[in-house]
């Protein structure tokens, strides 16, 4: 189901003209956003849990201007 949904996105991504790069950015950005929110804003957790480094995380959240709940 998730495959199918995925494959219905890409295309019409694909039909829109959307470029890879933004593409990429923003599942990157709202994947971090909702795993940060999910580890209720602990960088740690959500290092752990994305398979990342925290600077790595720390980065990130600086580039997509997210931060971490109070």
């Amino acid at each position: 189901m998730i495959s199918e949904r995925l494959d219905a996105l890409v295309g019409e991504m694909v039909d829109k003209g959307i470029q890879f790069e933004d593409a990429v950015h923003e599942f990157e950005k709202r994947f971090i956003a909702r795993v940060l929110g999910h580890c209720d804003g602990s960088l740690t957790k959500t290092a752990d849990t994305l398979g990342i480094h925290r600077n790595t995380l720390t980065r990130k959240m600086g580039e997509y201007k997210l931060r971490k709940r109070a």
